[in-house]
């Protein structure tokens, strides 16, 4: 795919939803955070409806770490690997609150030294919360990123280091949720809804389907 077709895509992604947004629902970096946290391997409607009722009663990492890990537990128990998470959770705010004056770190190192926090979220966060240009490769860009050839690998690394340097700067800032969203709902794993794609015109892939 050429850098002519590449912009083209992402004009077009950004003249439909020019102010593309995570789905997750936050109001502080910190619970954006531990939302993303929680959001590995789980979908966003089950964390919203977790953190709904979690961030009323506990929204800081002193109130989290007063609730403890098995109230926690309460409160998230309905999302998948929670028990893990819980005990993240609280290691996280812990150490926010001793090495980071309970404000969440804006770099990739602070971020991926916390408990829980990979690569992945720390993006995600840097992207979300501070404004940088990061992609949050999840599996939903991957299989977009192969499938349409706009920045294909083998892993999730290379596709995030092929983005990086394959979409056009104007557009880096907002390229991870219009690319998520295009997965999520028009570039679906199992049948593509390409009748309905505004960049059907553009995309390489070689099976596409019509509605």
């Amino acid at each position: 795919m050429n850098k002519a077709k590449r912009t083209e895509i992402f004009s077009r992604l950004q003249a439909a939803n020019p102010h593309p947004k995570t789905e997750l629902e936050y109001r502080t970096p910190f619970e954006l955070l531990i939302a993303v946290l929680l959001s590995a391997q789980a979908t966003d409607v089950s964390v919203n409806k977790a953190t709904r009722k979690l961030y009323p009663v506990a929204n800081t990492p002193e109130t989290l770490l007063a609730l403890g890990e098995e109230r926690l537990k309460q409160y998230i128990k309905t999302i998948g690997l929670f028990n893990s998470k819980a005990k993240n959770v609280i290691k996280l705010c812990d150490i926010l609150i001793n090495k980071h004056q309970s404000q969440v770190p804006e770099t990739r190192e602070a971020l991926e030294a916390l408990p829980g926090v990979g690569r992945k979220t720390a993006n995600v966060v840097l992207n979300t919360a501070f404004g940088q240009p990061t992609i949050a490769v999840d599996t939903h860009i991957f299989r977009v990123s192969n499938r349409t050839r706009i920045a294909p690998g083998k892993d999730v690394n290379e596709v995030e280091q092929r983005l990086m340097r394959l979409v056009p700067r104007e557009f880096q800032l907002d390229a991870h949720h219009w690319l998520i969203l295009h997965g999520r709902y028009t570039c679906v794993a199992r049948k593509p809804r390409c009748g309905s794609c505004l960049i059907e015109d553009l995309c390489e892939y070689k099976q596409k389907t019509s509605d």
